[in-house]
């Protein structure tokens, strides 16, 4: 069993970008033939982002940041929904809204979504990997390692491989804020430290690395571990 905290950004960068989609459908069907099972966590990405700038603008930006989660959370289970239904017989049960309610979970893959304000769906990711068992969560987004620095704005961040919680903690704080771009977020990294999971963050697009990640395989992207 694997979890997936995969990336808003990824499925609708601007548009949903289908090909993508398609792609990934087919890695996990040649996953589930080996006997792998999955739940996907998918993120709000750029839906998310452009409701909560228009809502920050109408407002004049006195929006809450429990408002501006709660677009949040909708935006996911708008992408969850879709990237359900590309799946075909490979998911069985609804999105999982709630990772710590009751959850049907009969098919092969298990699709998930946002729950509530305080955090991103990495933290659903670390509660359903825990709940269920998995000592990883794969987290796909549009970066393929952490850096040392940020690389938009420092041109000498290098690309970190291996690092500790401690380690990663330290570059992403522990305060959360909506429509935040870590590469995992600080609520999901408090608990991900304390239960002791690994964490993989890697280039979402790049099928071929997720695929070797899923086989065990080497990979390009960082490991974070206890």
């Amino acid at each position: 069993m694997v979890v997936i905290s995969l990336g808003g950004s990824i499925v609708v960068p601007n548009d949903i970008d289908g090909a993508f989609v398609r792609g990934f459908r087919e890695l996990l069907t040649r996953f589930v033939a080996r006997g792998g099972a999955a739940i996907i966590v998918v993120g709000g990405g750029s839906v998310a982002r452009r409701y909560q700038d228009a809502l920050r603008d109408v407002t004049a930006s006195t929006a809450t940041h429990e408002q501006l989660d709660w677009i949040g959370v909708a935006a996911t289970h708008l992408n969850a929904e879709f990237v359900r239904h590309t799946m075909g017989d490979l998911v069985q049960d609804p999105v999982v809204t709630d990772p710590t309610g009751e959850i049907s979970y009969r098919g092969k893959l298990l699709i998930a979504a946002g729950w509530k304000p305080g955090f991103s769906t990495d933290y659903d990711a670390v509660l359903l990997a825990e709940r269920f068992g998995a000592d990883t969560v794969v987290n796909l987004s549009n970066i393929a390692h952490v850096y040392n620095a940020d690389p938009r704005e420092d041109p000498s961040a290098q690309p970190i491989e291996r690092m500790t919680w401690a380690e990663f903690q330290k570059l992403v704080g522990e305060d959360w804020a909506p429509g935040s771009n870590w590469p995992f977020d600080p609520v999901a990294t408090k608990h991900a430290a304390k239960v002791g999971l690994r964490v993989v963050v890697a280039a979402g697009r790049d099928l071929a690395n997720t695929e070797a990640i899923l086989a065990g395989d080497s990979f390009v992207g960082t490991q974070i571990v206890p």
